[in-house]
């Protein structure tokens, strides 16, 4: 039931921007690395001579939580947007399937697109690496590859939250603006306490024990899932 859901929400989507928001955040991101190493490749390669990848690693990793928080954002408020738009949530819940499938079917969809998104990171952190001439040093693919997913674990609880707001709400002001606040607030989230969910991005790339935030964040985005979806169950969406 789920899965014929999800089919119908991935045929929903095309040309709703969705796919630009994809491509837009890694590309984004590893576009202003290649700036600025580009600037600075003489002083930056000479800092970090020991450990390049290590290096380019950390300056791509500063800004991965944030750009999770507001793509994630972003496309949980386009998701809720297809029904909310068009008037068809009465439509579609009259179909014989269950709101919890209906609620799980975009959530796997926000969840799949954001996969997406970490692969196009990784893919296009190595890609950099490899211009900037840093091949001579072994890759770390196991880290490159942790770049994004590592956080993405990590914000799962927020990502599931702003999906919840979004599809509950018509008025996409609260869910939207509380993202992008959430968003600006992770820049500082070196200064927040690890048991603050925030943090838990950057912690899951730069604690002693990175992985427990990561599990964190699954842990507790799973928790925050129950009730989004019980609500979605039984309010009165349209």
């Amino acid at each position: 039931m789920i899965w014929r859901a999800l089919s119908a929400d991935w045929l929903k989507i095309r040309g709703k921007g969705l796919w630009f928001l994809v491509f837009l955040g890694p590309i984004g991101l590893i576009a202003m690395q290649g700036v600025n190493f580009g600037l600075r490749y003489d002083y930056l390669r000479e800092q970090y001579s020991a450990d390049l990848w290590g290096g380019l690693l950390r300056n791509v990793s500063g800004f991965v939580p944030v750009a999770l928080y507001l793509g994630g954002t972003l496309l949980c408020s386009l998701i809720g947007n297809v029904e909310h738009q068009t008037s068809s949530w009465k439509q579609l819940l009259a179909l014989p399937i269950s709101r919890t499938a209906v609620f799980m079917a975009k959530l796997l969809l926000c969840l799949l697109l954001l996969v997406v998104s970490c692969l196009l990171l990784s893919a296009g952190t190595l890609l950099l690496g490899l211009l900037l001439g840093f091949g001579s040093q072994p890759v770390p693919y196991t880290d490159v590859l942790r770049i994004g997913f590592a956080a993405y674990a990590a914000a799962l609880p927020v990502i599931v939250l702003q999906l919840w707001l979004s599809l509950s709400s018509r008025n996409q002001t609260l869910p939207v603006s509380l993202g992008m606040t959430l968003s600006l607030l992770s820049l500082f989230s070196v200064f927040l306490s690890g048991w603050v969910p925030l943090s838990w991005p950057d912690l899951a790339w730069n604690a002693e024990q990175p992985w427990l935030y990561s599990a964190a964040g699954l842990l507790l985005g799973g928790l925050v899932l129950l009730p989004g979806a019980l609500h979605f169950a039984r309010k009165d969406v349209g």
